[in-house]
């Protein structure tokens, strides 16, 4: 898959990931339609992409609201008249032990955010990816995974992602439509400290030591580039993340113990 002149929606664009990755496909040429919530920051992005040399649309979306969706991908058709791919990438993040979560409203915050916002987006412009025998890409996590210990709503929202577009790869068959799941690690953006406490506030700054095992936004990107070049199923983006799906098979208490001490020593 080449990206010239190619329609590709971007969710949760304004920064990070969806960022990143809407000007590495602007350098292509791509048209890119760019979602998220902070409209001074799409803008921003926006120009960023046309100074890489792709023609760029921003539109404040809220990924939570079928509305906001559906007029996303209705903008899209408007500027460009077909849609190549959708990226669903917004996404947020909870931090906190369920036995220490004192409002319950977060999980369906994040379920909204990382689950419902996909499904809606995904929904809405499933007709014209038909059209174009295109791709859906979903920017999942390796917390889609197995499990992570401090995270129970994210790694659930992450499940039901994985096991949603799963289900939607098999459905599609003989439709032309590729179904792409990426699985990165942690990634150097701000997702963390922008994560959910068990109280619903946000935390303000990660609680883990971001200077450990963390790959570069620009390394992310171009292995997500790279799996949409080739429309890949499953693009897994670490070794360790690559081993646990069978270490759980063979020993998954292991696996569980493991989690847990990652956890404890990637902290501050």
């Amino acid at each position: 898959m080449t990206f010239e002149n190619k329609t590709i929606v971007v969710t949760g664009a304004s920064a990070g990931i969806g960022k990143g990755l809407a000007l590495a496909l602007a350098q292509q040429g791509a048209n890119l339609v760019l979602a998220a919530r902070s409209q001074a920051a799409l803008e921003e992005t926006a120009a960023l992409c046309a100074k890489q040399g792709g023609r760029a649309i921003s539109v404040l979306t809220d990924v939570t609201q079928p509305e906001a969706c559906e007029q996303l991908i209705e903008k899209a058709i408007a500027a460009f008249g077909q849609i190549d791919c959708l990226v669903n990438n917004a996404g947020i993040t909870m931090l906190s032990r369920f036995d220490q979560v004192t409002d319950l409203a977060v999980f369906e915050q994040v379920m909204q955010v990382n689950y419902l916002g996909a499904v809606y987006c995904t929904h809405y412009a499933l007709p014209y990816l038909k059209r174009s025998r295109g791709l859906l890409v979903a920017i999942s996590s390796l917390c889609g995974k197995t499990a992570v210990p401090t995270r129970t709503g994210y790694v659930a929202s992450k499940h039901a992602m994985q096991g949603f577009f799963d289900t939607l790869r098999i459905e599609l068959q003989g439709s032309g439509v590729d179904v792409l799941v990426v699985s990165p690690g942690f990634v150097a953006t701000d997702i963390r400290d922008r994560a959910l406490a068990g109280n619903g506030q946000s935390l303000g700054q990660s609680p883990r030591n971001e200077d450990q095992g963390t790959m570069s936004i620009e390394n992310c990107v171009r292995q997500i580039v790279t799996a949409m070049e080739t429309r890949k199923r499953d693009h897994i983006m670490t070794l360790k993340g690559k081993v646990i799906p069978w270490a759980k098979l063979i020993a998954p208490g292991l696996v569980d113990r493991l989690a847990a001490y990652a956890t404890r020593t990637t902290q501050h």
